[in-house]
């Protein structure tokens, strides 16, 4: 929860400070947002009636008071508005349609076709995205605009930098093209920060001051809220989580160290390791599926095998639940957060092993562990968080408040 402000000439801070505490909170009066925020009971009176205007919120049943009459809750009307958020992976887009609290209404996962041109892929992006919104029945009026969370790296305007797993792709315009083809606009982030701007908007994280979310995909990322801020760095690249050095002789990473928790904790590392160690003869049930000339084991197969108690599987995976806990006390280290989140769909099947050793190892290891505990939680949405978080982004660019409203009112 942030704090508001009575100087002059901040009206749309104000305005986003009191949209922001009535949408993380489930049904909020005028009095305890004036309390929470910092503002005159006046001030949020004037604020909550626009707000009535707008259609943005609603008031729904009353709550008793100390003295006077009861008090009125709002919140934050869901069918104001709505997002399509996509999440552009190496072998998969994942589409979200979620109405104004963040909730889905509908989801869709698609192929990405090998060898298919950028701008056909982008035409294939806009088309989904806009047969979802018929089918939802959802006007164009309604629709705040399109949240893309991508492969980094990206430059401010949109346009991907040599995206690792995509040959072909490098300074194409997706931000750009995206508007083109939808006649939307459209809000562009990271997949990892896109995840964590999820869980801040209708997730665990919604009321947290500071928080680091990691993020694990095809890659592994991260997103960080700071002081109530999403902090994205000079390039927009803040919060490469995995490119934290893990183990310092370990094997060559494409951004040019050695030994990043990508390089030995992604699912294609993940893959590589088991077909070695099966290759050494290590026991394992894998090793029914895989032929005299080694045919490929993907990672689902393998954490569901973890899961089942295979041994050289929970062996593995064991091992990647040591590299990102070092990597999580080194977050914490750093950053002296309240909440680190787990998310992204690396998590399937094997969540509860990650989170046991990264919770631990936070813990019990962080230098301030005496002084406030972090909490780690792993992400109910875990599967579909970038895509939330892409349609996410739509809503936190539009209704949250940011300081650089302050400086340039």
């Amino acid at each position: 929860m942030q704090m508001g402000t009575n100087l002059p000439k901040v009206g749309s801070y104000n305005r986003a400070v009191v949209l922001e505490a009535i949408q993380v909170s489930d049904g909020i009066s005028r009095v305890q947002i004036a309390k929470r925020a910092g503002l005159t009971a006046q001030t949020v009176s004037v604020i909550v009636r626009k707000l009535l205007e707008e259609g943005l919120v609603i008031e729904d049943g009353s709550v008793p008071s100390s003295g006077g009459k009861p008090r009125t809750i709002l919140r934050v009307d869901p069918t104001a508005g709505y997002a399509v958020g996509i999440h552009f992976d190496p072998g998969e887009i994942s589409y979200v349609l979620a109405d104004l609290a963040g909730q889905p209404v509908a989801k869709l996962h698609t192929d990405v076709i090998p060898g298919l041109a950028p701008d056909a892929v982008i035409r294939q992006m806009a088309r989904t995205a806009r047969r979802m919104l018929g089918e939802a029945d959802v006007p164009d009026d309604k629709v705040l605009g399109i949240g893309l969370a991508c492969p980094g790296p990206l430059d401010p305007d949109g346009v991907m930098n040599f995206p690792p797993r995509l040959t072909g792709w490098d300074h194409v315009p997706i931000k750009r093209l995206l508007e083109e083809h939808t006649g939307f606009p459209v809000t562009f982030d990271n997949d990892a920060a896109a995840a964590a701007i999820g869980e801040r908007w209708a997730g665990l994280a919604r009321a947290t001051p500071s928080f680091a979310y990691l993020y694990l995909g095809t890659g592994i990322g991260g997103g960080l809220f700071l002081d109530n801020q999403i902090y994205r760095g000079r390039s927009l690249n803040a919060g490469e989580f995995g490119h934290i050095t893990v183990v310092p002789d370990g094997p060559g990473c494409y951004c040019g160290n050695r030994g990043c928790v990508e390089a030995v904790c992604c699912p294609s590392a993940i893959e590589a390791t088991v077909r070695a160690r099966l290759a050494g003869g290590a026991d394992s049930t894998l090793a029914e599926s895989t032929s005299a000339e080694g045919a490929h084991i993907d990672h689902a197969a393998i954490c569901e095998a973890a899961a089942a108690g295979d041994p050289l599987a929970l062996e593995v995976i064991g091992e990647v639940a040591d590299r990102l806990a070092d990597a999580a006390v080194s977050i914490v280290n750093m950053l002296d957060i309240d909440l680190l989140v787990l998310g992204g769909p690396a998590m399937h099947k094997v969540a509860d092993i990650y989170h046991r050793v990264v919770a631990e190892a936070v813990t019990t290891r962080p230098l301030a562990r005496r002084l406030h505990t972090v909490r780690v939680e792993t992400s109910p949405i875990a599967s579909d968080a970038a895509a939330i978080g892409a349609a996410s982004l739509v809503f936190h660019a539009t209704y949250s408040p940011r300081l650089g409203t302050l400086l340039t009112s």
